[in-house]
């Protein structure tokens, strides 16, 4: 009994739903997504709520069940208010700077780093150290984030390295002399 996939979703306002066969499509004044709905699993539009349920009781429609309806109460809520996940740049000398849709990152390399924003994300520089990613897919606002923290994560001796905006390093001890 999955008590994620049971819960129904709200659908909040401004967001218009269709539902075909195995896909649903979901538009607002954002934009537009689209999600696969897979085997073994069933959606139905009941008022203002998506109801999400399973044809079988297999461990794969399982495991579909609650992923589901995670991801239309995701694009819902991405259409609806939209995701934004800010980076911070820690160490002397490491700068970002805005080129276009663009970002360059001086991050201690011998060259600047460029970065080209995926579809559906938006990139913005806000000072010379941070970086708002915004859009209205979670997964792609996520996965840009991560790979913009690849170029340099925080090390763990100074802290120095990209990282996300309430992220902790924790420091290691240096050597001591013995």
């Amino acid at each position: 009994m999955s008590r994620i996939g049971n819960t129904p979703v709200k659908i909040l306002s401004g967001v218009t739903i269709t539902l075909s066969a195995n896909k649903l499509l979901f538009k607002s004044t954002k934009g537009e997504l689209s999600l696969d709905i897979l085997p073994g699993i069933k959606v139905e539009q009941k008022e203002d709520e998506m109801v999400v349920s399973r044809t079988n009781d297999d461990r794969q429609t399982r495991a579909f069940h609650g992923l589901i309806r995670s991801m239309i109460q995701n694009h819902i809520e991405g259409l609806a208010k939209g995701y934004r996940i800010t980076l911070k740049m820690v160490g002397t000398g490491y700068r970002v700077a805005a080129k276009g849709k663009n970002i360059s990152l001086a991050v201690g390399f011998s060259h600047s780093v460029e970065v080209n924003p995926t579809n559906g994300v938006i990139l913005t520089v806000e000072g010379n150290d941070t970086i708002h990613i915004d859009g209205i897919d979670k997964q792609a606002v996520g996965q840009m984030a991560a790979n913009i923290r690849k170029i340099k994560p925080p090390e763990p001796y100074k802290g120095k390295g990209i990282r996300y905006e309430n992220e902790v390093v924790r420091k290691k001890a240096g050597k001591t002399a013995a």
